[in-house]
């Protein structure tokens, strides 16, 4: 399956692309010390001297995205988690399908910006958002 070729490579270069963002904005120390630290944790590979992929990284700069990297997947997690309901009851269940639906309706799709997004997921699923979904998606649990 492709999805799942070099999945775990994917999904951690996405952890380390939020992780960096996340310190560049919280942190007074300089983008390299940053880099250096978050890779350690996050690559298998540590950057090279004269990387300086975070001088363009335009998302966390330019792109509006300010500590807000980690919403990709985020949503991923969200979404997989989500749609985990509906396979849970059966997907060729139509009237437990039915039933899922307006439940998803009724809270996903209607409560938007006048809930916490954590509470309109907690209502929706009954508990809070896991990764175990996604990475099963991804081939890695």
């Amino acid at each position: 399956d492709a999805r799942k070729y070099m999945a775990g490579s994917q999904m951690l270069r996405q952890l380390y692309f939020s992780a960096m963002d996340m310190e560049f904005h919280t942190s007074s120390d300089p983008w390299k010390t940053i880099m250096d630290s978050v890779a350690a944790e996050y690559t298998v590979l540590q950057p090279l001297p004269e990387d300086m992929f975070p001088c363009s990284f335009m998302h966390v700069w330019g792109g509006g995205y300010a500590a807000g990297y980690y919403s990709y997947k985020w949503a991923e997690v969200l979404a997989v988690d989500a749609f985990g309901a509906f396979e849970e009851a059966g997907l060729e269940n139509r009237d437990k399908l039915a039933e899922i639906g307006k439940r998803f309706r009724d809270t996903i799709l209607s409560l938007g910006g006048g809930t916490h997004p954590k509470e309109v997921f907690r209502q929706f699923r009954g508990r809070d958002p896991q990764p175990d979904a996604l990475l099963r998606l991804y081939g890695l649990a």
